[in-house]
């Protein structure tokens, strides 16, 4: 009725359902068979989650002027004059960001001049921010430069909310271990 070695067939070849290819003794068989066989055939394993797409890369030489857009992963290496807005967001070491940025997750290791809003925002010890960060969760690592105010809200993504009051840091902030 049902043969393992269909079924269990490796490599690329596929059952042939074709009716040339089916036993023709009874009719029973030949519908378990051609059931079996189909259903090798079309069986495929599920698929695994989509891959991601690695993140845009904006190197180190490149210089843009005007507001960035995606529902991807941006990492900046270069300088942008303009707003960022991304699902993930990197800043490297040598990167310089003049504008606003909104994304769900901030990696800052370099250079920000302008406000971050973000549900995860993160500076590293190479960090250096001039202006207000508007968060759900943060993390300053010891050496980080900050200047502004922080301020926490449950939707940090919609502009527009002020749950509650920015907290000034006075001086320039620079984060020691």
């Amino acid at each position: 009725m049902f043969s393992k070695s269909k079924i269990n067939e490796p490599g690329p070849k596929q059952a042939d359902t074709s009716p040339a290819a089916m036993p023709t003794s009874s009719a029973a068989p030949a519908t378990a068979s051609g059931s079996a066989s189909s259903g090798a055939s079309e069986y495929k394993k599920p698929a695994a989650p989509k891959a991601k797409p690695p993140a845009s890369l904006l190197s180190s030489d490149l210089h843009i002027t005007g507001n960035v857009k995606t529902t991807g992963d941006i990492q900046v290496e270069g300088t942008v004059e303009g707003d960022i807005r991304a699902h993930l967001l990197t800043i490297g070491e040598s990167a310089t960001i003049k504008g606003e940025i909104t994304a769900d997750d901030v990696v800052i290791n370099g250079r920000i001049v302008g406000r971050v809003r973000g549900l995860k925002v993160r500076l590293t010890s190479t960090a250096r921010v001039e202006g207000d960060i508007i968060h759900k969760t943060i993390a300053i690592e010891s050496g980080a430069h900050f200047e502004g105010s922080v301020q926490r809200q449950d939707d940090p993504l919609s502009p527009g909310k002020g749950a509650q009051k920015p907290i000034p840091t006075g001086a320039p902030a620079k984060i020691d271990g």
